[in-house]
């Protein structure tokens, strides 16, 4: 009676797994009369029988027996078939489970207490385990795992790993620390962990260093180099270490190489020892192709570092017929003394080729081992800097005058004159005297207001004809006048040039200035002339750079702005007068940042009154007895310099395509407009860069 309600139990729950397509396995009956105690729950075997089961009612099925909660996605759909033999525990169901999920394009993700079902493809965006947690993972569950290489490059291993992972699943590089990330069922992780492990492994080739004891180590180096593909970097891959590297050590004339594989390592010993041999039928003529410094300066290097090295100076005195005392020098060098002997060289004759921008040597050996170190260390390529400067000038005006003037005069008798009246402003065209003497057509600018009472005649101003001129008699003359001027100048002057190379830019005019004049005297054939010197006159930029190791640029710039004066206050000069503004100055500044040069303020008043004593000082009347002008002009004048320096192509390309592209934009902004029956025609525009570049190749 013991045993039915543990059987009816054991009935009623495998009637239940096999309305679901599950069948629990019962132990075998105990052959003893008493009974064993019950197993375990998750000692409990099921059998698995699902046939064109709906997916949802398979999770939920399996949820029942695992005692797990599933959140399943809308989109999970469809039908799976899972069949087993023999009876599997709870575990390995589940596991059964993640199985058939991934061949129907589905992914679980355990999270705290539950289990979420999604689509393959937005499994990589959840949170999976990672570190140490995706370690322990097994099966199919999702994972994510960093592996920091050690030798190998990651750049490199990853597509070589990308057939590896899921289609839907991540793969990716970061290069700042040589690692890759992989996110993927947990199973294929440590598979390609393995792999990871068995690729990254340290070179078994060691570094090597090869002595050379005929041929320039450098001559060598630069031939394996091209020659070796594996010793530079693929076009294709920028920034990847190359498989061999090679260096020279310029002491010892030796070559130092390591390759990735010894097979590789032995290809160049074997090149550089063949080609280490001594030179044979040039009588020791050597030619050396320069890529970047200039041949000539090189050559002249070259011998004053010969006429340098002497080490023993010998002098003979030799007593000449006529009484005189000659003396002559012998020197002998020891460049290549590291070859064993003191090679001396006294024949060695070293020579430039400007055509080809090379350097013929004929020296020995030795002697030209230790020339070639020197022209390599030389021959770098140079760095260029581009100056920018900033010059702005703002200049302000505000100008004012008022003033009432009196005249009076009148003819007595025979010829005498009357005169009387106030006489102030000596501006031209303001003065009641001088417009009455040159006439009312030379009036200053602004209000002008006078009163004309016929002609008057002034003894000592006489006409053309010899005659006392009459001119207007001008009794009253009222002027009023307002000046606001101002003028913004902004120059943008740009130069590149070679580090250590002065570079020059001049923007504006060539104007004549008179020197001098000749007037022959009378009866002289002689034609009267003149002599001018012309000048420079706007913009004139100069600028000598030099880059430090530090990053830094010293230079050395003169900059002047100059322009021929319109102040007609000046008009009385004897020739053309100019404005010059001038700065010589050596600065340190830092690439590509802005530093101050130099500058002008300058803040100019004036206040003049003239008046007529007592009756100026009248109130409000007193203003027709007086006259008044202010000026006030203010100057700001600033020099700004910005350096930038371009150490590669690419750089320099940078630089240049800004530039380009501002100028084309100018361009692509003027447009002549339609007149009458001419249409609008566009200004003819520089090509794109790209576009410029291929005609100047010819492609």
């Amino acid at each position: 009676m013991t045993r039915f309600p543990r059987s009816l139990a054991r009935f009623a729950l495998a009637a239940a797994a096999l309305a679901a397509g599950l069948a629990v396995a019962a132990p075998p009956a105990p052959s003893a009369p008493s009974a064993p105690a019950a197993p375990a729950a998750n000692d409990e075997k099921i059998t698995v029988n699902f046939v064109n089961a709906d997916i949802q009612s398979v999770i939920k099925t399996v949820g029942q027996n695992t005692g797990k909660n599933f959140i399943l996605d809308p989109r999970v759909s469809g039908t799976v078939n899972i069949v087993s033999d023999k009876p599997v525990s709870k575990d390995m169901l589940y596991r059964i489970l993640l199985s058939a999920l991934r061949v129907q394009g589905y992914a679980a993700i355990e999270g705290d207490g539950f289990v979420k079902i999604v689509p393959e493809a937005e499994a990589k965006t959840s949170a999976v385990p990672t570190g140490e947690a995706a370690a322990r993972a097994t099966g199919e569950r999702i994972v994510t795992q960093v592996f920091i290489l050690q030798n190998e490059s990651a750049v490199q291993l990853v597509p070589v790993l990308r057939p590896l992972v899921t289609a839907n699943n991540f793969i990716a590089a970061y290069p700042n620390n040589n690692a890759i990330v992989i996110t993927d069922y947990a199973e294929n992780v440590r598979r390609i962990q393995r792999i990871i492990e068995s690729i990254d492994r340290p070179s078994a080739s060691d570094v090597e260093v090869i002595r050379l004891q005929n041929a320039s180590a450098v001559d060598i180096a630069q031939m394996l180099q091209r020659v070796v593909p594996e010793a530079s970097t693929p076009a294709n891959a920028p920034g990847t270490t190359p498989k061999a590297a090679i260096a020279v050590d310029p002491r010892t004339n030796s070559l130092v190489v390591r390759a990735d594989n010894g097979p590789l390592m032995h290809r160049i010993k074997s090149l550089a020892l063949g080609l280490d041999t001594p030179g044979a039928g040039n009588g020791n003529i050597y030619t050396v192709f320069l890529r970047n410094a200039e041949a000539t300066r090189i050559a002249e290097t070259l011998r004053g570092l010969l006429a340098g090295s002497e080490l023993t100076r010998t002098t003979t005195t030799t007593t000449t017929p006529a009484g005189n005392t000659a003396s002559q020098t012998t020197a002998s060098t020891s460049l290549g003394a590291q070859a064993g002997t003191n090679a001396s060289a006294p024949n060695s004759v070293i020579q430039a080729y400007p055509p080809t921008n090379s350097i013929i040597i004929s020296a020995p050996e030795p002697v030209y081992r230790s020339l070639r170190t020197v022209i390599d260390a030389l021959d770098q390529r140079r760095a260029q800097v581009y100056v920018e400067a900033l010059i702005v000038e703002v200049t302000t005006g505000l100008a004012s005058e008022f003033g009432v003037q009196w005249n009076a005069g009148r003819n007595i008798g025979d010829g005498q004159t009357l005169f009387g009246g106030t006489n102030f402003s000596t501006t031209v065209g303001s003065n009641i005297l001088g417009l009455a003497a040159n006439g009312l057509a030379s009036v200053g600018g602004g209000l002008n207001l006078g009163i004309i009472r016929g002609t008057i005649t002034i003894p000592g101003i006489n006409g053309a004809d010899g005659k006392p001129l009459a001119i207007p008699n001008l009794q009253v003359l009222a002027r009023a006048l307002e000046g606001d001027s101002s003028a913004n100048v902004l120059s943008t002057p740009n130069v590149l040039t070679l580090d250590n190379e002065e570079a020059k830019i001049v923007v504006g005019q060539n104007v004549p200035f008179i020197t001098g004049t000749f007037t022959p005297t009378a009866g002289s054939a002689t034609n009267p002339f003149q002599t001018i010197e012309r000048k420079d006159i706007g913009l004139t930029l100069r600028v000598l750079p030099q880059v430090s190791e530090a990053g830094a640029v010293k230079l050395k710039i003169s900059t002047e702005v100059s322009s021929v004066t319109q102040d007609k206050a000046l008009v009385q000069s004897a020739d053309i007068i100019t404005n010059k503004r001038s700065l010589d100055s050596s600065v340190l500044v830092d690439n590509g940042e802005i530093v101050v040069l130099g500058g002008l303020i300058q803040d100019d008043q004036q206040a003049t009154m003239d008046k007529v004593p007592l009756l100026g000082d009248i109130p409000y009347l007193g203003a027709l007895f007086k006259y008044q002008s202010r000026n006030h002009k203010r100057t700001n004048l600033m020099i700004f310099l910005r350096p930038v320096v371009l150490k590669d192509a690419n750089a320099a390309a940078a630089v240049t395509g800004d530039r380009y592209d501002y100028i084309r934009h100018l361009q692509g902004e003027i447009r002549l407009p339609a007149a009458g029956l001419l249409p609008a025609e566009p200004t003819k525009q520089v090509p794109p860069l790209d576009e410029a570049r291929k005609r100047a190749l010819g492609e």
